[in-house]
């Protein structure tokens, strides 16, 4: 049975989309991946689109349906692939609702800035509403010893909210593979973006178990 992580933020520019297909792509590379477009604006689509024109690149199934028929279109996919990745609207309706009430997990990208931090929080408390194992990561980050980063950081903490350990930074590597319909870990396998990436994956697998 497959896997179901779908990446949720009501707020734009959290970088959910490539978040998405960066996770995409380095899963690819050892398991059957597809990707879910909901989102109307369907940057994932045109990623998607860039990519099957590449050869030699590990094969992800596509699909971009409305909302309301994610909840079958999951359950068709699932026989095929080892993993679903689903991008939502950058906003809470109906058919946000309906992606985390389908996910295994809920990451929640935010940029370290109060009002990701505030729009993180809807998001939250649908995913437990709807009883989903979720976690916020920090995206775009600055570096370690950037005041704001380290006020969004302890504001997480005293909040409660599940935040993961893994971040990933400010880096053009992940915007540069996005463009080419690839992940950084294909286009920069050696780069500090990849080893992030790597990172990451390997702590949302233990948060999976």
């Amino acid at each position: 049975m497959a896997v179901v992580i779908t990446v949720a933020q009501q707020k734009g520019g959290a970088g959910k989309t490539t978040l998405a297909a960066q996770l995409a792509a380095l899963l690819a590379a050892e398991l059957r991946v597809a990707v879910l477009d909901i989102d109307p604006q369907a940057s994932l689509t045109r990623w998607h689109g860039l990519r099957a024109g590449r050869a030699n690149l590990p094969e992800i199934t596509h699909s971009a349906v409305a909302g309301w028929r994610l909840s079958g279109e999951l359950d068709r996919l699932r026989r095929a692939h080892d993993v679903l990745i689903v991008d939502s609207p950058p906003q809470i309706d109906t058919d946000a609702k309906l992606a985390i009430r389908g996910a295994d997990l809920v990451l929640v990208p935010i940029q370290p800035s109060p009002p990701d931090l505030w729009a993180a929080e809807g998001t939250l408390k649908l995913a437990g509403a709807e009883k989903r194992t979720a976690r916020v990561l920090l995206n775009r980050a600055p570096a370690a010893t950037n005041k704001l980063r380290a006020q969004v950081e302890e504001e997480l903490k005293r909040a409660g909210h599940p935040a993961l350990e893994s971040t990933l930074g400010n880096r053009a590597g992940f915007a540069s593979a996005f463009a080419r319909g690839m992940g950084v870990t294909e286009t920069a396998p050696r780069s500090l973006a990849a080893e992030e990436l790597r990172a990451l994956l390997a702590e949302l697998r233990k948060v999976l178990g």
